[in-house]
């Protein structure tokens, strides 16, 4: 019965994608949608752009052919590029990083200016820290003293009898709560947004937090990032979004970030291999729970909207297998499962999906995937693209005809 009813919505999806798609065998024009904004966003607008995201991880730091995923974005309509400069670590390259955004941003943006690229600020930090000079005027933002010095790793830890979580020898979970901390997230914020960059993801924000109970420092740093868009910003705004298992950060009624975001949480189905579905309340997924409350930008609403998206997160010890337990999908995270499935099932999978969000939930929008960490111990495989497969793109899966027709078809 599962399997009747999921192939059901799938066809029922699919007909509905290729009648909205064709005309009179001519390509249907998509209708106006807006996204114009300018230091708040309206729920509209907001929608707009999460309703053409996609994840295309380490797009302008160095990941896949640049001309070739430009050429993608522009090909399926991309509005919200989620994840397009992801340094997890390696602080010690973070300014060559930086220098080759700044060069790439223009490219990116040249086909389209009301495009939103995202930046990233992760639950990690190295040793690698300590190799960057802190500028003078995040000293100057915090209240602080200037001085002429670098980062301090330990500084920005938790203190050692609560540092019950790492990332390997060199690394740690950041403390919200810790001045030198702030003063870190402020720099990167700063510095991506002086790079053109509209739009923040702030990855685990609740295990940055034990710290922070009441939120008295998320809303701190929040604001001084925000009053440095306000002045700095393309559009005088950045848009704030995180990991959020427990629904959202609300500060006395003030939602404190403009949208959220979570893994998909895909279930998979033993006894159909390699199949999966979507389910409300399945582990900790986000759907019918987005906390609510008033935004930044001055709008009320009951529940804020969020995008769920195909995570990244390794495999298990038995990839391609059912019931590794966790999160695991047939042993794999989800993009590696999704990766490893045949060009037929991601198209039929991808509309399932977006249908089953947009069906079940009004206020989730789903992250098409473009570029992705790939874990697949099975074919050795490391990354993921949805590009047409080409000299430039070699291992491309030939995904972005599908997300194309699914967003031509949602008018």
């Amino acid at each position: 019965m599962l399997r009747r009813s999921f192939l059901k919505a799938s066809l029922a999806v699919t007909t509905a994608s290729i009648a909205d798609e064709t005309l009179f065998g001519r390509p249907l024009r998509a209708r106006h949608r807006n996204y114009s904004f300018n230091q708040t966003i309206s729920r509209e607008v907001l929608g707009n752009y999460l309703s053409r995201s996609i994840c295309m991880e380490g797009l302008l730091n160095g990941r896949g052919d640049l001309n070739d995923n430009i050429r993608m974005l522009d090909n399926i309509g991309a509005k919200y590029i989620a994840r397009s400069i992801c340094l997890w670590g390696g602080e010690g390259k973070l300014l060559d990083n930086f220098a080759r955004a700044k060069q790439q941003m223009p490219q990116v943006l040249a086909a389209d200016k009301d495009r939103v690229l995202e930046a990233c600020i992760f639950e990690i930090v190295t040793t690698e820290v300590e190799q960057v000079p802190v500028p003078a005027w995040a000293f100057t933002a915090l209240g602080l003293p200037v001085e002429q010095r670098n980062f301090r790793y330990d500084s920005i830890l938790y203190p050692p009898d609560q540092r019950k979580r790492s990332w390997g020898k060199n690394g740690g979970v950041p403390d919200v709560s810790q001045t030198e901390t702030q003063l870190w997230f402020y720099f990167l914020a700063a510095s991506y947004i002086d790079l053109g960059f509209e739009a923040i993801h702030w990855g685990q924000v609740e295990i940055m937090n034990n710290n922070d109970p009441h939120l008295d420092h998320y809303a701190h740093l929040f604001a001084l990032v925000r009053a440095y868009a306000k002045q700095h910003a393309r559009r005088g705004m950045v848009l704030c979004n995180a990991h959020v298992p427990s629904g959202g950060l609300v500060r006395d009624g003030q939602l404190l970030l403009d949208f959220h975001a979570f893994p998909l949480r895909i279930k998979e189905v033993p006894d159909h291999p390699q199949q999966a579905i979507l389910q409300v309340g399945y582990l900790d997924s986000i759907f019918l729970r987005s906390k609510g409350g008033r935004t930044y930008s001055g709008w009320d609403c009951a529940h804020l909207p969020y995008l769920v998206e195909l995570d990244n997160y390794g495999a298990s010890r038995h990839p391609g297998e059912a019931g590794q337990g966790a999160d695991w999908v047939w042993g794999y995270d989800e993009i590696s499962w999704f990766a490893n499935q045949s060009k037929q099932y991601r198209t039929q999978w991808l509309r399932y999906a977006w249908g089953w969000v947009k069906k079940t939930d009004p206020d989730g929008y789903l992250e098409m995937p473009g570029s992705r960490t790939e874990t697949s111990p099975l074919d050795h495989r490391r990354w993921y693209f949805a590009n047409r497969p080409s000299a430039a793109v070699p291992d491309g899966l030939d995904d972005e005809d599908a997300i194309r027709a699914i967003w031509r078809s949602d008018r």
